[in-house]
């Protein structure tokens, strides 16, 4: 197993002179057409923010099982609150994967009519500081992920606020992952892992540190590759529905969390991706300027709520 040191783009770049601007959304729309994935600087998290984070999303995870089960909510499709473990599967798998989760989404304060298509946030009583923590980085890392589709519109040679109509208030969730410990490995099914191969279903994913190694990507050799990211940035990789929306120019990556080796299975893994969603209205059909003689339309027209149905189906999570 060799490893990936992914490209690294500077986000204060997109802020700087326009020679600066330029190189950061070739940088960064160049990964995004040949890895799927980049590392991201200066991102708006600061260490205290996502210490703080980890901490509180640790602290639900340890509660017994009994007690988190009452945070998962019968018709949300897991989509907010807690998901218990194994429940969720990659697409063409029947295995549940190593993991449980908690998803904190979208709070709407500005009157959008769109507030009456998402359910409302679940918030554990358990962990006094759980709400301030998640909901200030989902704030942050909207932020962060408005900026860098504003640098995707331009790369693409669209208007750079092209995407902010369906984002703002977008359908984004913020997820707490918890890869939990297996004492035997005899009692959990063979081929069980701790996230199967797959694609995100989003736009942009925009992922701070995990607890542990174990991120692959599949390269376009058909090899898996360890992600490294430094300490201080985040990973952010191309989601299914902005390959769909721009004809697979750029890259949904398949990517896996690995089990550990065995005397490391009894240890958890943490991590925190954010699913940087658009509202369910989105018109996901292929740009225009994405389709030619070389690269005919690939997907059938949809939109990120179709879209996102049809994907949670797949995932074991809708019935």
């Amino acid at each position: 197993m060799s490893s990936l040191s992914i490209p690294v783009v500077d986000l204060a770049d997109f802020y700087k002179d326009p020679e600066a601007k330029k190189l950061f959304i070739s940088t960064l729309g160049k990964a995004f057409e040949e890895v799927g994935f980049v590392a991201v600087k200066n991102h708006r998290l600061d260490d205290e923010l996502v210490s703080s984070l980890y901490k509180q999303c640790q602290s639900f995870f340890e509660l017994p099982d009994e007690i988190k089960k009452k945070y998962e909510i019968e018709g949300l499709a897991g989509q907010r609150g807690y998901t218990g473990k194994g429940k969720e599967h990659a697409k063409g798998r029947n295995t549940g994967d190593l993991k449980e989760f908690y998803h904190i989404g979208q709070e709407v304060t500005d009157n959008d009519p769109v507030a009456s298509q998402y359910p409302a946030n679940i918030w554990p009583d358990e962990t006094e500081q759980f709400r301030k923590y998640t909901l200030e980085a989902y704030r942050k890392l909207v932020h962060t992920g408005k900026d860098l589709l504003q640098a995707i519109a331009v790369f693409l040679n669209l208007p750079q606020n092209y995407f902010e109509k369906d984002v703002h208030n977008g359908n984004s969730i913020l997820r707490a992952i918890h890869y939990y410990p297996i004492e035997n490995p005899a009692d959990v099914p063979a081929d069980a892992v701790r996230a199967a191969q797959h694609e995100d279903i989003n736009l942009i994913t925009l992922l701070m540190g995990a607890s542990a190694e174990g991120l692959e990507i599949l390269n376009n050799q058909g090899h898996w590759i360890a992600v490294t990211a430094l300490p201080g940035q985040i990973v952010v990789n191309v989601g299914d529905m902005l390959s769909r929306l721009t004809n697979n120019r750029l890259k949904s990556t398949t990517h896996r969390v690995v089990n550990p080796p065995k005397e490391k299975m009894h240890l958890s893994r943490y991590s925190i991706p954010f699913f940087m969603h658009p509202k369910p209205s989105m018109d996901l059909s292929c740009l225009n300027s994405c389709i030619d003689e070389n690269h005919p339309k690939k997907f059938a027209d949809t939109t990120a709520g179709e879209y996102l149905t049809e994907r949670l189906r797949e995932l074991g999570l809708l019935k």
